[in-house]
């Protein structure tokens, strides 16, 4: 992973990856670039079997993301607008998709696309002065990164339709009340903490955490009938591996699992 990129910054820790969005002077908001290397990125880790957790967060202690760069909506078209949104989409997706657990450190605000960015992560830890919010409203815009789809997943439909329908920003306390986020920490304390809960990940059962990601976000997505068929047949795989043997053998040992995702 030493390729190079102009709007993130990429760290490596054992079999964690730290993928920064890399664009301070804007907030770290979102154009083009840096939604084409956010998506070759996380192709790449996909790929590569050292990396069992990724972390997304922001440049520095002001913001994760502040959504989408609005410089360039002045010259959208419709048929344009669309694009973005799909493209957008997609890339998000992927981070919902990926096969591996994916943190959002969420630094400072994370506002519009920064928020749909958060929801599409498995996890949210944020930092005490983070807000979260999706302010599209306010420009006379709806969210078109999934935001409004996700977040009602999240929160619920009162909560959904207060963030987006009136802009509302949530404080990071707020948020944790809500279910919006998973922790709050000072942001001293942001890094060490994702880390910990990184390591923790990275030291699962690789497949079953796959399985398990697979069928919570996608199984409740249907009847619960065919949720319950997608979850017993994603257990019954499990069942292949050597990871389910080491784990079975460790608790008769009470030694701690070796996992190695086969």
């Amino acid at each position: 992973m030493s390729k190079a990129y102009d709007t993130i910054k990429v760290e490596r820790e054992p079999n964690i990856l730290w993928i920064i969005l890399n664009r301070p002077q804007r907030l770290n908001a979102f154009n083009n670039v840096l939604m084409e290397e956010l998506s070759d990125i996380l192709d790449t880790a996909e790929k590569d079997p050292t990396v069992r957790c990724i972390v997304i967060t922001g440049d520095g202690d002001t913001a994760f993301s502040a959504g989408a760069d609005v410089t360039a909506f002045p010259r959208a078209t419709p048929v344009s607008a669309e694009e973005f949104s799909r493209a957008g989409q997609k890339v998000f997706s992927k981070v919902e998709e990926i096969p591996k657990p994916v943190i959002a450190a969420i630094n400072g605000y994370a506002l519009g696309g920064g928020l749909e960015l958060a929801l599409a992560c498995d996890f949210r830890i944020a930092a005490e002065h983070a807000e979260l919010g999706s302010p599209e409203i306010i420009l006379g815009l709806i969210p078109g990164w999934g935001g409004t789809q996700r977040l009602v997943r999240v929160v619920g439909l009162p909560m959904a339709k207060e963030i987006v329908m009136l802009g509302t920003r949530i404080k990071a306390d707020e948020a944790l009340k809500r279910g919006l986020v998973n922790k709050v920490v000072h942001y001293d304390k942001l890094r060490d903490e994702v880390r910990e809960m990184a390591k923790k990940l990275s030291a699962g059962p690789p497949i079953a955490l796959k399985y398990a990601k697979h069928a919570i976000n996608f199984g409740t997505q249907v009847p619960l009938e065919a949720g319950l068929r997608l979850e017993s047949s994603l257990m019954a795989l499990t069942f292949s591996t050597d990871d389910i043997k080491e784990g079975l053998e460790a608790f008769m040992s009470r030694r701690k699992a070796e996992f190695k995702g086969k």
